[in-house]
């Protein structure tokens, strides 16, 4: 079978690639295909997080196990697309160079049978050029006063530093 993931940059202007790729190859081959529709070196740490209908964030599929325990984080080379995108389950957040923070909205648009003389993976359509620079998130925080005003709570004076249980010399 044959994936067709739409794969949108999340900014304001349209950029977009169209890609196949084969159910069976890996989510690293989805993240080597993302990289070269989109003309980046590769040389950053990336990760596919599974999403909802919302695109809200959910597990992380990293490019390699950074975690605390090994085992503990899925890997995108051990994990095949058929088996972590499918029907349902449709979306994927890809986010690209933890630093500057490229993302992208990765959708199965389709499922379809192999093309007679086509070889995969295949970039079908190209929408945009992609900004020199990482478009800027945006974050939305509700009731940001009461969000921020918890030094009530902790009952701190920032202007008391002699008692904000602080060692300087710590190292």
């Amino acid at each position: 079978m044959i994936y067709r993931f739409r794969v949108i940059l999340d900014t304001h202007e349209d950029v977009f690639r169209d890609i196949e790729i084969e159910a069976s190859d890996s989510l690293e081959d989805l993240h080597n295909v993302i990289l070269q529709a989109f003309g980046f070196e590769g040389q950053e740490m990336a990760s596919f997080y599974v999403s909802n209908d919302k695109w809200e964030q959910g597990e992380e599929i990293a490019l390699f196990d950074m975690g605390d325990k090994p085992g503990a984080v899925r890997i995108m080379s051990e994990n095949r697309l058929e088996d972590s995108v499918w029907r349902e389950q449709t979306r994927l957040i890809y986010v690209y160079d933890y630093l500057n923070m490229w993302t992208f909205m990765v959708e199965l648009a389709d499922i379809v049978e192999p093309e007679d003389g086509m070889s995969y993976p295949n970039l079908m359509y190209v929408e945009g050029q992609i900004p020199a620079e990482a478009p800027e998130r945006e974050f939305i925080i509700e009731d940001l006063d009461d969000s921020l005003s918890n030094e009530d709570e902790l009952d701190l004076d920032p202007d008391d530093y002699d008692n904000l249980d602080f060692n300087e010399n710590w190292n």
